[in-house]
């Protein structure tokens, strides 16, 4: 009686609801649930059901061996533990970049300037330009023959890099080209927590003699705790499966494989096509972020945060 009440009640609120979650359960919540199945046996592209060859399905159950596989950490299987160093780093280095960089532009436009607008629309053009074509132009600007940052190198008389070969200069490079993709939208984000600190706590702490970096550690920082912890956590979550860039820059380059791009490989690259250790490289992804996520909050909520 009270759900029939509750239906009568909220019908319509109810329908509108009810397409955004068919959607999100097409889209979002079979496929997860098929990655986990598919991480428990050993599917691949010769022994899954073809119509047009006119064959059935014949993968097996396997059990945990898969997840044993990945986290022994076997070459074969990509070496997960050094992947996932990578991909860490990867992640902190981007973010940690994307908040400082963006924290200075936000501080800066955060004054009284001239052509503040024109700045700001300057700085948010990275964000607004698709990702590919950012790619494509960075992969150029690197090219160790003809690119434009080898040449600047050489005029000043410094030697030319293979910015893009199989050394660590590849992972430094598409760090480079993220950093540049990902401080527009830290920079808004902060510019508007900047804004919503009272004038008052600054001018407050100028009387009584606070200095600069005073103000910034003890009335700035504070007062975006709840923005900073909110945009930290969601460029972890985007920055760790960032995927476009380094595979459009880089592709297939072990010296930048994080943990997204070995999955694509194994799904779509090689003789055979492995679906089995992809979804398990994709369950282990989520398990990775949702156990960053609780420990996160957790933090956060120790510090009077809520997120």
């Amino acid at each position: 009686m009270r759900l029939r009440n509750l239906l009568a009640r909220h019908w319509f609120a109810y329908a509108m609801v009810l397409p955004v979650v068919a959607v999100l359960a097409l889209l979002v919540v079979l496929p997860l649930l098929q990655g986990l199945f598919f991480g428990f046996t050993d599917i691949n592209d010769t022994n899954i059901a073809n119509p047009v060859l006119d064959r059935e399905a014949s993968y097996e159950f396997v059990g945990l061996a898969n997840y044993l596989n990945v986290l022994s950490g076997d070459p074969a299987y990509g070496s997960f533990w050094a992947t996932l160093v990578r991909t860490v780093i990867w992640t902190g280095a981007c973010v940690f970049f994307h908040y400082a960089i963006g924290l200075a532009l936000a501080m800066l436009l955060n004054r009284q300037l001239r052509f503040r607008g024109l700045y700001r629309v300057l700085l948010i053009l990275p964000w607004a330009v698709p990702v590919f074509i950012s790619a494509f132009a960075w992969r150029y600007l690197f090219n160790a023959e003809y690119g434009l940052i080898n040449w600047a190198l050489e005029a000043v008389g410094l030697p030319a890099q293979v910015w893009l070969g199989q050394s660590d200069l590849a992972l430094v490079s598409v760090i480079v080209v993220n950093v540049w993709l990902g401080v527009p939208f830290m920079m808004v984000a902060l510019l508007g927590g900047l804004q919503s600190i009272p004038a008052d706590l600054h001018e407050a702490a100028e009387i009584d003699g606070a200095s600069p970096w005073q103000r910034f550690v003890h009335v700035t920082l504070p007062g975006l705790r709840s923005v900073s912890s909110s945009v930290v956590l969601l460029g972890v979550i985007w920055t760790f499966n960032m995927f476009p860039v380094i595979y459009l820059i880089t592709e297939n380059n072990p010296h930048t494989r994080i943990l997204v791009t070995y999955a694509f490989e194994r799904f779509f690259s090689g003789a055979t096509r492995d679906y089995a250790i992809a979804s398990t490289y994709g369950v282990l992804i989520l398990s990775v972020l949702l156990v960053f996520a609780t420990i996160y909050r957790r933090v956060m909520r120790r510090q009077g945060e809520v997120l």
